[in-house]
């Protein structure tokens, strides 16, 4: 398969987009991360499914709300390419996640979670927004994710 140079730039710029997210994820609460959305975007979790920026918004501010937690998005095997049209995209990627409650130095563990993404995303006037993005787990343990519906159990 050959890749071309708008493929290649494509990737390149939602790679950045993803690490970027996770990072404000991983190093401030998420407090950024539901910019990262549509307004009417779907975030399909391994439990629970949040329709809307603002559902987004309130489970990264649950999730801050609940304590100390130290967690590293890793991304891994990135894919992307256009679906349909250069305003629309398609990703592939494995989410390799580590967390667990409590700040830093804890101790090493595997990642709680691998997971296989699948995001959508749209170019708007104010850059690359994820319309879907869901998760698949391939592997769990340890540590479950966090997460209000398992949480509440």
């Amino acid at each position: 398969m050959q890749i071309d140079k708008e493929r290649l730039e494509l990737t390149q710029v939602l790679y950045a987009l993803i690490v970027d997210y996770w990072h404000d994820v991983d190093t401030n609460w998420g407090r950024n991360a539901p910019d990262y959305y549509t307004e009417d975007a779907t975030f399909a979790g391994s439990a629970t499914t949040y329709q809307g920026r603002e559902k987004i918004r309130a489970f990264y501010k649950w999730r801050e709300d609940r304590g100390a937690r130290t967690v590293v998005h890793s991304v891994q095997n990135f894919q992307a390419m256009f679906d349909g049209s250069p305003d629309t995209a398609l990703c592939h990627w494995v989410l390799m996640l580590y967390a667990a409650d409590g700040k830093p130095v804890l101790p090493t563990h595997p990642p709680i979670q691998i997971a296989y993404m699948t995001d959508r995303l749209v170019n708007t006037p104010q850059g690359w927004k994820v319309t879907y993005r869901r998760f698949e787990p391939w592997f769990e343990g340890g540590t479950p994710p966090t997460n209000p519906v398992l949480e509440s159990k």
